[in-house]
């Protein structure tokens, strides 16, 4: 049985909120190409969003430059976050999902900056919309 959100819609209704490369990356767990996002070496002070839901997951004073090829933070914001256990493609890692909705937004890994946290949230920047602070 599916887990209930906040934000619960049918995945039909997502199909017609989202493009086809958001529905891919946020509702079937797909990953945007490395260095192609539009946030992987955006650095502007304000927020990030889920792009479903909206809820606010990541501030730009925990975003760093990683080199992956996608955004990095090293911490969230306090219960935005859903952590699951992720086995595919012959690996264990840990994904991460908004907490609101329920949407894939990537991977959290243990091999961030030791001088903060030591995580690397690995986000996909179809996944995320950002608000600027002045």
């Amino acid at each position: 049985m599916d887990k209930k959100y906040s934000v619960n819609k049918t995945e039909e209704e997502w199909k017609q909120q989202l493009t086809p490369e958001e529905f891919y990356v946020l509702r079937q767990k797909g990953t945007e190409r490395p260095f192609t996002g539009e946030f992987d070496l955006h650095f502007e002070n304000g927020d990030y969003h889920c792009r479903a839901c909206k809820a606010k997951l990541f501030t730009s004073e925990h975003k760093f430059e990683s080199g992956c090829g996608w955004p990095s933070f090293d911490q969230a914001v306090e219960g935005a976050i859903e952590y699951i256990r992720d086995t595919s493609h012959g690996m264990i890692r840990t994904e991460t999902v908004c907490a609101n909705c329920g949407s894939h937004l990537g991977h959290v890994f243990n091999d961030g900056p030791r001088e903060t946290t030591g995580q690397r949230y690995c986000i996909n920047s179809v996944s995320i919309d950002f608000d600027a602070k002045g």
